[in-house]
């Protein structure tokens, strides 16, 4: 740093030095750096908490920055370091946090009539239209597509090149004004497709809440989904489909139209399902069949051994019985009368509309 710098001598004409507040700046700066390589969000400083200055900082100091990161956010509280030739000369201390507004890149494009809520960033080259509303504080990632009339919750995130709300990939569609809405905490990542819905299907499609959804994986249009479904990579629901909570969908598997896959049901990679498939169930092949209990996923949730126990019974007892569906379903209620886990298998079994897939 040399005299004639602005800062220096405008500042202080018979005493040159450098200002504190280019110190705190500095420490800011750096700290933005630090966060938003982990993070990859707009960043600004909402408080300085503390600023010691030990001595001042003259012309042809080198200056050495540190930063700390003491708390994890939004927002991040920092503690910061500055030293000249390893000396502390100030002490500062600052909170990060997102701006409280929308931000968005330069080369993004925003209609005219979209609705941006506090915190919300628009990445670069992403493109959302006209009937578009997103929630506080979720990421739009770069060249990302929103448009349709699309309503987003808040703190999803939405990664490169994936097109949310574009219009159904369905003959029967002409245009007609039908809605995608999604929660909140969703993960969508790139290459992933979800359409609103049709006049056919009561022209809305719902995603709920803590859903990922994995490259190249499909939601089509009318499809209704519950929280914390996983579409793993290029996993495919036809139209109409219903995933019910924590249920997983493998990699590569397929959804025929109008099937209903139930709450905490796996199907595994590559499964074709053309039939509804049970809660707690796991279901693979071509054409999917019953493999037994999403055990792994169902201790996940903390269901408790007991529970497994009288599922894992009522499940022989249902679907490997000799006789019909409707007297096994009769005879498994009966037995197991006090269980909800065993009343909402039940349950589903017998409101299914398709038929249930088989062992």
């Amino acid at each position: 740093m040399s005299a004639n710098e602005p800062y220096f001598v405008g500042h202080f004409p018979n005493m040159p030095l450098m200002p504190g507040v280019l110190l705190c700046e500095a420490v800011a700066q750096l700290g933005c750096v630090v966060v938003g390589a982990a993070h990859d969000r707009p960043l600004e400083v909402t408080e300085v908490r503390r600023a010691r200055f030990r001595r001042p900082v003259f012309p042809g100091d080198i200056l050495e920055l540190e930063v700390e990161v003491r708390d994890g956010g939004p927002p991040w509280q920092l503690e910061g370091a500055v030293r000249v030739r390893a000396e502390t000369v100030a002490e500062v201390e600052i909170v990060l946090d997102t701006p409280q507004l929308p931000w968005i890149h330069p080369t993004a494009v925003v209609a005219r009539g979209a609705e941006l809520d506090a915190g919300v960033s628009v990445g670069a080259y992403a493109v959302l239209g006209a009937d578009v509303r997103i929630g506080p504080e979720t990421w739009v990632g770069p060249h990302a597509v929103i448009d349709g009339r699309t309503t987003i919750g808040a703190r999803n995130r939405i990664f490169p090149f994936a097109s949310v709300g574009t219009a159904p990939q369905d003959l029967k569609y002409h245009g007609e004004s039908s809605t995608l809405t999604i929660g909140d905490d969703n993960t969508i990542r790139e290459f992933v497709s979800v359409n609103p819905g049709t006049e056919g299907g009561g022209l809305e499609t719902v995603v709920g809440s803590g859903c990922l959804f994995m490259v190249n994986s499909h939601v089509a249009h009318d499809c209704h989904l519950g929280d914390f479904v996983v579409l793993a990579n290029a996993a495919a629901l036809g139209g109409h489909v219903t995933v019910d909570s924590y249920a997983i969908i493998g990699g590569l598997a397929g959804i025929h139209q109008f099937v209903r896959i139930g709450e905490s049901a796996l199907c595994a990679a590559g499964a074709m399902v053309s039939l509804d498939v049970p809660p707690f169930c796991t279901v693979a092949g071509d054409r999917a069949r019953l493999f037994g209990l999403n055990v792994i996923g169902l201790k996940r949730r903390g269901v408790s051994e007991d529970t497994l126990r009288t599922l894992k019974r009522a499940y022989r007892m249902l679907f490997h019985s000799d006789g019909s569906r409707a007297h096994a379903v009769l005879k498994t209620r009966q037995a197991f009368s006090t269980s909800t886990e065993v009343a909402a298998l039940l349950d589903f079994v017998e409101g299914s509309n398709r038929g249930v897939s088989r062992p």
